[in-house]
Protein backbone atom coordinates (compact mmCIF):
# COMPACT_ATOMS: atom_id res chain seq x y z
CA UNK A 1 0.00 0.00 0.00
CA UNK A 2 1.36 3.29 -1.24
CA UNK A 3 2.49 5.42 2.16
CA UNK A 4 -0.11 8.18 1.65
CA UNK A 5 -3.00 5.82 1.42
CA UNK A 6 -1.79 3.53 4.43
CA UNK A 7 -1.61 7.18 6.72
CA UNK A 8 -4.70 8.41 5.30
CA UNK A 9 -6.52 4.71 6.39
CA UNK A 10 -4.29 4.61 9.97
CA UNK A 11 -5.94 7.98 10.47
CA UNK A 12 -10.01 7.03 9.66
CA UNK A 13 -9.11 3.92 11.93
CA UNK A 14 -7.97 5.90 14.96
CA UNK A 15 -10.54 8.89 14.28
CA UNK A 16 -13.45 6.16 14.32
CA UNK A 17 -16.83 5.40 13.37
CA UNK A 18 -18.41 8.56 15.14
CA UNK A 19 -16.01 11.47 14.23
CA UNK A 20 -14.43 11.82 10.60
CA UNK A 21 -16.31 8.72 8.97
CA UNK A 22 -19.58 10.21 9.48
CA UNK A 23 -18.73 14.12 10.04
CA UNK A 24 -20.10 15.20 6.44
CA UNK A 25 -22.77 13.14 6.73
CA UNK A 26 -24.08 14.19 10.33
CA UNK A 27 -26.72 17.86 10.17
CA UNK A 28 -25.60 20.34 12.42
CA UNK A 29 -28.64 20.20 15.51
CA UNK A 30 -30.48 22.37 17.56
CA UNK A 31 -33.05 21.59 20.48
CA UNK A 32 -34.65 24.31 21.80
CA UNK A 33 -37.26 24.83 24.42
CA UNK A 34 -39.39 27.50 26.02
CA UNK A 35 -40.82 27.05 29.99
CA UNK A 36 -44.59 26.61 30.65
CA UNK A 37 -45.73 26.91 27.13
CA UNK A 38 -48.98 24.79 26.27
CA UNK A 39 -50.30 23.14 22.69
CA UNK A 40 -51.72 25.21 21.43
CA UNK A 41 -49.64 28.90 22.36
CA UNK A 42 -49.12 28.86 18.74
CA UNK A 43 -50.60 29.93 15.99
CA UNK A 44 -50.32 27.24 14.08
CA UNK A 45 -51.81 25.45 16.62
CA UNK A 46 -55.10 27.52 15.91
CA UNK A 47 -54.69 30.13 18.58
CA UNK A 48 -56.64 33.20 17.81
CA UNK A 49 -54.99 35.78 19.94
CA UNK A 50 -51.43 34.83 19.94
CA UNK A 51 -49.49 35.12 16.87
CA UNK A 52 -46.15 33.38 16.23
CA UNK A 53 -45.09 33.52 12.46
CA UNK A 54 -41.51 32.14 13.31
CA UNK A 55 -42.55 28.56 15.08
CA UNK A 56 -45.13 28.75 12.12
CA UNK A 57 -42.73 28.90 9.68
CA UNK A 58 -40.61 25.85 11.47
CA UNK A 59 -44.27 23.93 11.09
CA UNK A 60 -44.96 24.81 7.59
CA UNK A 61 -41.16 24.01 6.44
CA UNK A 62 -41.06 20.64 8.90
CA UNK A 63 -43.47 18.56 11.13
CA UNK A 64 -46.05 19.64 13.55
CA UNK A 65 -46.45 16.72 16.00
CA UNK A 66 -50.32 17.38 17.17
CA UNK A 67 -49.88 15.10 20.08
CA UNK A 68 -46.56 15.41 22.11
CA UNK A 69 -46.38 15.21 25.79
CA UNK A 70 -44.40 15.25 28.95
CA UNK A 71 -44.06 12.41 31.15
CA UNK A 72 -43.72 14.61 34.06
CA UNK A 73 -45.62 18.11 34.11
CA UNK A 74 -42.88 19.92 35.93
CA UNK A 75 -39.73 21.87 34.98
CA UNK A 76 -36.77 20.32 36.32
CA UNK A 77 -37.82 16.45 35.79
CA UNK A 78 -38.97 17.49 32.32
CA UNK A 79 -35.47 18.69 31.31
CA UNK A 80 -33.98 16.15 32.78
CA UNK A 81 -35.55 13.45 30.94
CA UNK A 82 -34.57 15.83 27.61
CA UNK A 83 -31.25 15.83 28.58
CA UNK A 84 -30.83 12.02 29.85
CA UNK A 85 -33.69 10.66 27.69
CA UNK A 86 -35.55 8.60 30.97
CA UNK A 87 -37.90 9.21 33.51
CA UNK A 88 -38.08 10.66 36.42
CA UNK A 89 -37.86 7.81 38.75
CA UNK A 90 -34.54 6.92 37.16
CA UNK A 91 -32.73 9.87 36.64
CA UNK A 92 -33.44 11.09 39.79
CA UNK A 93 -34.74 14.70 39.46
CA UNK A 94 -38.70 13.67 40.53
CA UNK A 95 -39.41 17.25 41.53
CA UNK A 96 -37.75 20.99 41.75
CA UNK A 97 -36.14 20.17 45.22
CA UNK A 98 -33.22 18.29 44.56
CA UNK A 99 -32.59 18.54 41.02
CA UNK A 100 -29.61 16.81 40.26
CA UNK A 101 -28.94 13.84 38.13
CA UNK A 102 -27.81 10.80 39.20
CA UNK A 103 -24.13 10.05 37.77
CA UNK A 104 -25.13 7.20 35.78
CA UNK A 105 -27.61 8.60 33.95
CA UNK A 106 -27.30 9.36 30.76
CA UNK A 107 -26.36 12.23 29.50
CA UNK A 108 -27.42 13.78 25.72
CA UNK A 109 -24.79 16.56 25.34
CA UNK A 110 -22.05 14.43 26.14
CA UNK A 111 -22.52 11.81 23.91
CA UNK A 112 -23.24 13.73 21.04
CA UNK A 113 -19.67 14.99 21.68
CA UNK A 114 -18.57 11.54 21.67
CA UNK A 115 -20.45 11.40 18.16
CA UNK A 116 -18.34 14.24 16.92
CA UNK A 117 -19.93 17.16 17.96
CA UNK A 118 -19.26 20.76 19.42
CA UNK A 119 -22.02 21.21 21.85
CA UNK A 120 -23.16 24.08 23.45
CA UNK A 121 -25.90 25.28 26.03
CA UNK A 122 -27.36 28.21 26.32
CA UNK A 123 -30.61 29.78 28.49
CA UNK A 124 -32.05 27.99 31.40
CA UNK A 125 -31.48 24.66 32.35
CA UNK A 126 -33.22 24.49 36.15
CA UNK A 127 -30.75 21.51 36.85
CA UNK A 128 -28.64 21.45 39.81
CA UNK A 129 -25.25 23.28 39.29
CA UNK A 130 -26.85 25.20 36.04
CA UNK A 131 -24.77 21.96 34.20
CA UNK A 132 -21.86 24.48 34.99
CA UNK A 133 -20.38 20.84 36.20
CA UNK A 134 -20.62 19.67 32.76
CA UNK A 135 -18.40 19.73 29.52
CA UNK A 136 -19.46 22.31 27.62
CA UNK A 137 -17.55 23.93 23.90
CA UNK A 138 -19.53 26.80 24.79
CA UNK A 139 -21.80 27.70 27.72
CA UNK A 140 -24.03 30.79 28.48
CA UNK A 141 -26.13 30.11 31.22
CA UNK A 142 -27.56 31.43 34.49
CA UNK A 143 -28.83 29.70 38.14
CA UNK A 144 -32.55 29.43 39.12
CA UNK A 145 -34.81 31.18 37.47
CA UNK A 146 -33.51 33.87 36.39
CA UNK A 147 -35.20 37.91 35.30
CA UNK A 148 -36.41 38.71 32.81
CA UNK A 149 -35.27 41.80 32.87
CA UNK A 150 -31.40 42.86 33.49
CA UNK A 151 -30.60 39.00 33.81
CA UNK A 152 -27.53 38.03 35.52
CA UNK A 153 -25.57 34.95 33.83
CA UNK A 154 -22.00 33.46 33.29
CA UNK A 155 -20.43 32.79 30.45
CA UNK A 156 -18.25 30.05 30.66
CA UNK A 157 -18.71 27.24 33.70
CA UNK A 158 -16.08 28.79 35.51
CA UNK A 159 -17.33 32.21 34.81
CA UNK A 160 -18.32 35.03 36.67
CA UNK A 161 -22.40 35.72 37.05
CA UNK A 162 -22.46 38.86 35.26
CA UNK A 163 -25.59 41.56 34.91
CA UNK A 164 -26.40 42.07 31.45
CA UNK A 165 -28.70 44.73 29.89
CA UNK A 166 -31.59 43.81 28.22
CA UNK A 167 -34.41 40.85 28.24
CA UNK A 168 -33.05 37.44 29.23
CA UNK A 169 -34.04 35.76 26.18
CA UNK A 170 -32.96 38.16 23.65
CA UNK A 171 -29.58 38.03 25.27
CA UNK A 172 -29.28 34.92 25.44
CA UNK A 173 -30.35 34.13 22.24
CA UNK A 174 -27.61 36.90 20.99
CA UNK A 175 -24.97 34.45 22.72
CA UNK A 176 -25.95 31.52 20.36
CA UNK A 177 -26.27 33.35 17.43
CA UNK A 178 -22.51 34.81 17.89
CA UNK A 179 -21.43 31.05 19.00
CA UNK A 180 -22.98 29.96 15.78
CA UNK A 181 -21.21 32.39 13.78
CA UNK A 182 -18.11 31.36 14.62
CA UNK A 183 -15.82 28.68 12.32
CA UNK A 184 -16.74 25.54 13.32
CA UNK A 185 -14.47 21.99 12.87
CA UNK A 186 -17.24 19.74 13.17
CA UNK A 187 -21.23 19.86 13.02
CA UNK A 188 -22.79 21.48 16.05
CA UNK A 189 -25.48 20.53 18.40
CA UNK A 190 -27.00 23.90 20.48
CA UNK A 191 -29.25 23.79 23.17
CA UNK A 192 -30.82 26.80 23.72
CA UNK A 193 -33.17 27.37 26.56
CA UNK A 194 -35.61 29.77 26.85
CA UNK A 195 -36.98 31.32 30.46
CA UNK A 196 -40.71 32.39 29.02
CA UNK A 197 -43.11 31.90 29.55
CA UNK A 198 -42.55 30.80 32.97
CA UNK A 199 -44.29 33.20 35.32
CA UNK A 200 -44.21 35.78 36.59
CA UNK A 201 -44.01 36.78 32.74
CA UNK A 202 -42.35 40.28 32.45
CA UNK A 203 -42.96 41.31 29.16
CA UNK A 204 -40.22 43.10 26.97
CA UNK A 205 -40.41 46.60 27.01
CA UNK A 206 -41.37 46.84 23.35
CA UNK A 207 -44.20 44.43 24.10
CA UNK A 208 -45.74 46.41 26.79
CA UNK A 209 -49.03 47.36 25.59
CA UNK A 210 -49.11 44.17 23.20
CA UNK A 211 -52.88 42.81 23.53
CA UNK A 212 -54.08 45.23 25.76
CA UNK A 213 -57.45 45.85 24.45
CA UNK A 214 -57.57 42.08 23.75
CA UNK A 215 -60.53 39.95 25.62
CA UNK A 216 -59.38 36.00 27.55
CA UNK A 217 -62.44 34.17 26.67
CA UNK A 218 -63.18 32.14 29.81
CA UNK A 219 -63.35 28.38 29.21
CA UNK A 220 -66.16 26.46 29.37
CA UNK A 221 -65.53 24.92 32.88
CA UNK A 222 -63.83 27.90 34.65
CA UNK A 223 -66.80 28.00 36.86
CA UNK A 224 -67.44 24.81 37.63
CA UNK A 225 -63.60 24.11 38.76
CA UNK A 226 -63.76 27.70 40.27
CA UNK A 227 -66.95 25.73 42.81
CA UNK A 228 -65.51 22.26 42.98
CA UNK A 229 -66.27 19.92 40.05
CA UNK A 230 -68.53 16.92 42.13
CA UNK A 231 -67.05 14.51 39.08
CA UNK A 232 -63.41 15.69 39.98
CA UNK A 233 -61.64 13.58 43.19
CA UNK A 234 -60.51 15.13 46.15
CA UNK A 235 -56.85 15.68 45.30
CA UNK A 236 -58.15 17.47 41.95
CA UNK A 237 -60.54 19.86 43.82
CA UNK A 238 -58.33 20.79 46.91
CA UNK A 239 -55.04 21.56 44.37
CA UNK A 240 -54.26 25.12 45.65
CA UNK A 241 -53.38 26.52 41.85
CA UNK A 242 -56.97 28.21 41.32
CA UNK A 243 -56.74 31.80 39.55
CA UNK A 244 -57.38 34.31 42.40
CA UNK A 245 -54.74 32.83 44.98
CA UNK A 246 -51.68 34.12 44.08
CA UNK A 247 -51.26 37.96 43.38
CA UNK A 248 -49.98 37.81 39.94
CA UNK A 249 -52.96 35.60 38.69
CA UNK A 250 -56.06 37.42 39.95
CA UNK A 251 -58.15 36.84 36.31
CA UNK A 252 -57.43 35.32 33.01
CA UNK A 253 -55.61 38.37 32.24
CA UNK A 254 -51.85 37.05 33.05
CA UNK A 255 -52.32 35.21 29.93
CA UNK A 256 -51.98 38.27 28.07
CA UNK A 257 -48.36 38.58 29.78
CA UNK A 258 -48.18 35.02 28.66
CA UNK A 259 -48.53 35.33 25.66
CA UNK A 260 -46.75 38.37 25.26
CA UNK A 261 -43.44 36.41 26.73
CA UNK A 262 -43.85 33.74 24.10
CA UNK A 263 -43.91 36.87 21.42
CA UNK A 264 -40.77 37.27 22.48
CA UNK A 265 -39.68 33.64 22.09
CA UNK A 266 -41.05 33.89 18.33
CA UNK A 267 -38.81 36.87 17.41
CA UNK A 268 -35.77 35.00 18.97
CA UNK A 269 -36.61 32.21 16.64
CA UNK A 270 -36.86 34.29 14.02
CA UNK A 271 -33.46 36.06 14.89
CA UNK A 272 -32.08 32.46 14.91
CA UNK A 273 -33.29 31.39 11.40
CA UNK A 274 -32.13 34.35 9.68
CA UNK A 275 -29.11 33.90 10.93
CA UNK A 276 -28.36 30.27 9.61
CA UNK A 277 -29.63 30.96 6.42
CA UNK A 278 -27.58 33.72 6.17
CA UNK A 279 -24.68 31.50 6.80
CA UNK A 280 -26.09 28.83 4.54
CA UNK A 281 -26.41 26.36 7.10
CA UNK A 282 -30.46 26.53 7.68
CA UNK A 283 -31.25 23.58 5.35
CA UNK A 284 -28.20 21.27 6.87
CA UNK A 285 -29.36 21.65 10.59
CA UNK A 286 -31.99 19.41 12.08
CA UNK A 287 -34.59 21.97 14.33
CA UNK A 288 -36.34 21.23 17.16
CA UNK A 289 -38.53 22.88 19.39
CA UNK A 290 -40.84 22.11 22.38
CA UNK A 291 -41.91 22.78 25.94
CA UNK A 292 -40.98 21.56 29.23
CA UNK A 293 -44.60 21.07 30.36
CA UNK A 294 -47.95 22.55 29.46
CA UNK A 295 -50.31 25.17 31.59
CA UNK A 296 -53.63 25.43 32.84
CA UNK A 297 -55.67 28.76 30.74
CA UNK A 298 -58.27 28.82 33.64
CA UNK A 299 -59.75 25.65 32.91
CA UNK A 300 -61.59 24.54 35.71
CA UNK A 301 -60.71 27.52 37.05
CA UNK A 302 -57.11 26.93 37.14
CA UNK A 303 -53.41 27.86 35.93
CA UNK A 304 -49.94 26.05 36.17
CA UNK A 305 -49.53 22.64 35.25
CA UNK A 306 -48.60 18.96 37.34
CA UNK A 307 -51.87 17.46 37.25
CA UNK A 308 -52.19 15.15 34.25
CA UNK A 309 -54.68 16.24 32.54
CA UNK A 310 -54.56 17.72 28.84
CA UNK A 311 -53.81 21.55 29.56
CA UNK A 312 -50.64 20.26 32.07
CA UNK A 313 -48.80 17.64 29.67
CA UNK A 314 -49.29 18.45 25.69
CA UNK A 315 -46.56 20.50 24.65
CA UNK A 316 -45.51 21.80 21.25
CA UNK A 317 -42.84 19.79 19.02
CA UNK A 318 -41.58 21.21 15.80
CA UNK A 319 -39.14 19.49 13.74
CA UNK A 320 -37.13 21.11 10.36
CA UNK A 321 -35.12 19.44 8.47
CA UNK A 322 -35.93 19.30 5.19
CA UNK A 323 -33.32 16.52 4.14
CA UNK A 324 -35.39 14.21 6.36
CA UNK A 325 -38.83 15.80 6.82
CA UNK A 326 -41.41 16.94 4.11
CA UNK A 327 -42.65 20.58 4.63
CA UNK A 328 -45.99 20.74 6.30
CA UNK A 329 -46.62 17.30 7.92
CA UNK A 330 -48.71 16.93 10.67
CA UNK A 331 -48.08 14.18 12.71
CA UNK A 332 -50.98 12.56 15.54
CA UNK A 333 -48.80 9.54 16.85
CA UNK A 334 -47.76 10.61 20.52
CA UNK A 335 -44.53 11.40 20.88
CA UNK A 336 -42.69 12.22 24.47
CA UNK A 337 -40.63 13.99 25.94
CA UNK A 338 -38.39 11.07 26.90
CA UNK A 339 -37.57 10.09 22.91
CA UNK A 340 -36.27 13.71 22.48
CA UNK A 341 -32.93 12.31 23.20
CA UNK A 342 -32.99 9.06 21.52
CA UNK A 343 -34.39 10.79 17.98
CA UNK A 344 -31.15 13.46 18.57
CA UNK A 345 -28.90 10.61 18.79
CA UNK A 346 -30.41 9.00 15.54
CA UNK A 347 -30.25 12.28 13.79
CA UNK A 348 -26.33 12.08 15.00
CA UNK A 349 -25.77 8.76 13.34
CA UNK A 350 -25.46 7.81 17.02
CA UNK A 351 -26.68 4.58 19.28
CA UNK A 352 -28.98 5.46 21.84
CA UNK A 353 -27.97 3.77 25.34
CA UNK A 354 -29.99 0.63 26.54
CA UNK A 355 -30.91 2.53 29.10
CA UNK A 356 -32.88 5.47 27.32
CA UNK A 357 -36.31 4.87 28.36
CA UNK A 358 -37.19 6.72 24.93
CA UNK A 359 -37.46 5.74 21.81
CA UNK A 360 -36.76 7.92 18.67
CA UNK A 361 -39.06 9.44 16.56
CA UNK A 362 -36.73 9.44 13.71
CA UNK A 363 -38.99 7.14 11.30
CA UNK A 364 -41.98 9.27 12.14
CA UNK A 365 -40.12 12.38 10.29
CA UNK A 366 -40.09 9.94 7.48
CA UNK A 367 -43.77 8.77 8.22
CA UNK A 368 -46.00 10.10 10.08
CA UNK A 369 -47.89 7.10 9.69
CA UNK A 370 -45.70 4.94 10.98
CA UNK A 371 -46.23 2.37 13.41
CA UNK A 372 -45.55 3.56 16.88
CA UNK A 373 -46.49 3.19 20.85
CA UNK A 374 -49.89 2.78 21.87
CA UNK A 375 -49.81 3.67 25.58
CA UNK A 376 -47.06 5.79 28.04
CA UNK A 377 -46.73 6.42 31.44
CA UNK A 378 -47.05 10.08 33.08
CA UNK A 379 -45.90 10.56 36.80
CA UNK A 380 -45.74 13.19 39.29
CA UNK A 381 -44.14 13.21 42.70
CA UNK A 382 -43.97 16.88 44.58
CA UNK A 383 -45.95 16.68 47.30
CA UNK A 384 -45.75 18.49 49.81
CA UNK A 385 -44.86 21.58 47.87
CA UNK A 386 -46.17 24.43 45.28
CA UNK A 387 -49.62 24.28 45.13
CA UNK A 388 -50.54 21.21 46.71
CA UNK A 389 -51.04 18.69 43.92
CA UNK A 390 -51.01 15.35 45.72
CA UNK A 391 -48.30 12.88 44.04
CA UNK A 392 -49.82 10.70 41.08
CA UNK A 393 -49.31 8.86 38.11
CA UNK A 394 -51.41 7.51 35.47
CA UNK A 395 -51.46 5.54 31.96
CA UNK A 396 -52.78 7.58 28.91
CA UNK A 397 -53.48 5.23 25.10
CA UNK A 398 -54.79 7.31 21.92
CA UNK A 399 -58.46 7.19 23.75
CA UNK A 400 -58.31 6.48 27.76
CA UNK A 401 -56.62 8.02 30.37
CA UNK A 402 -56.51 6.97 33.69
CA UNK A 403 -54.98 8.92 36.80
CA UNK A 404 -54.26 7.25 40.45
CA UNK A 405 -53.75 9.50 42.82
CA UNK A 406 -51.78 7.05 44.86
CA UNK A 407 -51.02 7.72 48.16
CA UNK A 408 -53.87 7.18 50.74
CA UNK A 409 -56.66 8.02 50.37
CA UNK A 410 -56.45 6.37 46.82
CA UNK A 411 -58.59 8.45 44.41
CA UNK A 412 -58.79 7.85 40.59
CA UNK A 413 -59.72 10.02 36.92
CA UNK A 414 -60.88 7.90 34.53
CA UNK A 415 -61.61 9.87 30.55
CA UNK A 416 -62.91 8.83 27.28
CA UNK A 417 -60.63 11.15 25.43
CA UNK A 418 -62.67 10.77 22.17
CA UNK A 419 -65.75 11.30 23.67
CA UNK A 420 -65.12 13.80 26.11
CA UNK A 421 -61.89 15.45 25.08
CA UNK A 422 -62.13 18.13 27.68
CA UNK A 423 -62.04 15.47 30.68
CA UNK A 424 -65.40 16.45 32.00
CA UNK A 425 -67.33 13.15 33.05
CA UNK A 426 -64.88 10.93 35.68
CA UNK A 427 -66.21 7.75 34.28
CA UNK A 428 -64.16 5.71 37.24
CA UNK A 429 -66.12 3.35 39.40
CA UNK A 430 -69.23 3.31 36.92
CA UNK A 431 -70.13 -0.42 36.37
CA UNK A 432 -69.50 -0.92 32.74
CA UNK A 433 -66.56 0.22 32.31
CA UNK A 434 -64.64 -1.82 35.32
CA UNK A 435 -63.58 -4.09 33.02
CA UNK A 436 -61.59 -1.44 31.34
CA UNK A 437 -60.44 -0.06 34.59
CA UNK A 438 -59.01 -3.49 35.07
CA UNK A 439 -57.03 -3.62 31.84
CA UNK A 440 -55.71 0.08 32.26
CA UNK A 441 -54.46 -0.62 35.82
CA UNK A 442 -52.68 -3.76 34.39
CA UNK A 443 -51.46 -1.97 32.04
CA UNK A 444 -50.15 0.66 34.20
CA UNK A 445 -48.18 -1.98 36.22
CA UNK A 446 -46.60 -3.07 33.02
CA UNK A 447 -45.10 -0.02 31.92
CA UNK A 448 -44.24 1.13 35.41
CA UNK A 449 -42.04 -2.44 35.59
CA UNK A 450 -40.95 -1.80 31.74
CA UNK A 451 -39.39 1.40 33.31
CA UNK A 452 -37.91 0.19 35.91
CA UNK A 453 -40.23 1.66 38.77
CA UNK A 454 -39.97 -0.42 41.40
CA UNK A 455 -41.36 1.17 43.98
Amino acid sequence: MPRLAWLLAALLALAGPASLVRAADQPNLIVMMTDDQRFDALSCAGNKILKTPNLDRLASEGMRFRNAFVTNALCAPSRATLLTGQYSHTHGVIDNKDRRIVKDSPFLPDLLRQAGYEVAFCGKSHIAGALRDRTWDYYFGFTGQGNYLKPRIAEGTDGKDQLYEGYMDDVTTGKAIDWLQKKHEKPFALFLFFKAPHRSWDRAPRHKDLFKDVAIPKPDTYDLGMKGDPAKPKAFNEADNKIGNAKDVTSLDFIKDYYATITAVDENVGRLLDALGKAGKLDETAIMFTSDNGFFHGEWGRYDKRLMHEPSIRVPMLVRYPKLVKAGTLCDRMVLNVDIAPTVLALAGAAAPKVMHGRSFAPLLKDPQAAWRDDWLYEYYEFPGPHSVKPNRGIRTERYKLIHYFENPEEFELYDLVKDPGERENLYGKAEFAELTKKLLARLAELRKETGDLK
